[in-house]
């Protein structure tokens, strides 16, 4: 009976098609631009959407008049959905016609120009003309839902003594494993011509009188969520940004600073900066600041996913080398 293998493949087919239909509409939030993206009419998706819901006997979205957003239930259908998508699409290229294969890859990073390095680096070893790469240098706890939504294979962060616990607990929650690089102290990042600039070490207090920059993450608890050491300190003076270019724009126009892995590409940030020790004092501790990479346990890692872990493992360990060194 040949009817039935096809009926069961074409229910596969059409499940595939509803978990990209979700996939696209969240990532969106709009109907009307899934439609676009997927190109389906309106009413079509609107019809697929609702199937799927009546299936699961769950809303997948809530539908106001700015669009729609993700129920908790849908929330936690796509976090299912992504990982089935993913290894759908690499399944289908790895047997496409090898000039119709696309390479699909995507990163989420805190602000770290050495994330920034090794992704060149691994774009610049797949001679391919088809790809579609992504790197997001952003919040920390958007790297931990992008990976946990497989929007990025990969996330970038850093454990510390003072934010282990909390972003530990966020990792077992969402199903993510985190994997260390490299352990480094902290360093004062500033640029040449600041006063400071000569010194060999610098403390807390050195830097009382200059605004300290840290990246903005937004919410509630957020101190355990920041790129910089000594989070809960009271800062005399503090800005708060959103990238890597207004931060060195705010070192040179008003000698400002930043609390920093000490980890700089000087190819990419230029060398008017420098990266100097911070050293502590009895109320003001330095700690040890774990690089690590961030997966879904799910999982396994392409071949463009494995070629980045191991550009920014070379990097760091480079790096900790020619700290040792100098240190020698």
């Amino acid at each position: 009976n040949f009817a039935a293998p096809l009926l069961k493949e074409r229910i596969l087919i059409m499940t595939l098609q509803q978990l990209r239909y979700v996939t696209v509409i969240a990532e969106t939030g709009s109907l009307n631009k899934a439609s676009e993206v997927l190109y389906v009419s309106q009413p079509s998706l609107t019809n697929a959407v609702k199937e799927l819901e009546k299936e699961l006997g769950v809303s997948l979205f809530t539908r106001t008049g700015k669009g729609v957003t993700l129920t908790a239930d849908g929330d936690e259908f796509l976090t299912s959905a992504r990982p089935i998508l993913m290894q759908y699409d690499t399944l289908m290229d790895h047997y496409a016609e090898p000039g119709a294969r696309k390479i699909k890859f995507g990163v989420s990073t805190q602000h770290y120009s050495f994330a920034v390095k090794a992704f060149v680096e691994m774009v610049k070893t797949f001679g391919t003309s088809r790809y579609e790469f992504a790197i997001r240098e952003t919040r920390t706890q958007e790297v931990i839902s992008d990976v946990a939504t497989l929007k990025s294979e990969v996330g970038i962060l850093y454990l510390s003594d003072f934010n282990r616990a909390v972003l530990t607990k966020l990792f077992n929650q969402n199903d993510l494993v985190f994997h260390p690089l490299c352990r480094c102290r902290a360093y004062v990042y500033l640029w040449r011509g600041h006063p400071l600039a000569g010194c060999e070490t610098i403390t807390f207090a050195q830097l009382a009188d200059y605004p300290c920059l840290s990246f903005e993450q937004g919410g509630n608890g957020s101190f355990y969520f920041a790129e910089e050491i000594l989070t809960t300190k009271d800062y005399p003076c503090t800005i708060h940004t959103n990238d890597r270019a207004t931060n060195l724009n705010l070192m040179i126009a008003l000698n400002a600073y930043t609390l920093c892995s000490g980890v700089i590409c000087e190819e990419l940030n230029g060398t008017e900066y420098v990266a100097i020790p911070f050293r502590d004092d009895e109320e003001n501790q330095n700690s040890d600041m774990e690089i690590g990479y961030l997966v879904h346990k799910n999982y396994v890692l392409s071949e463009v996913g494995n070629r980045y872990v191991s550009e920014i493992r070379e990097y760091l360990t480079s790096h900790t080398e020619r700290i040792d060194q100098q240190e020698t």
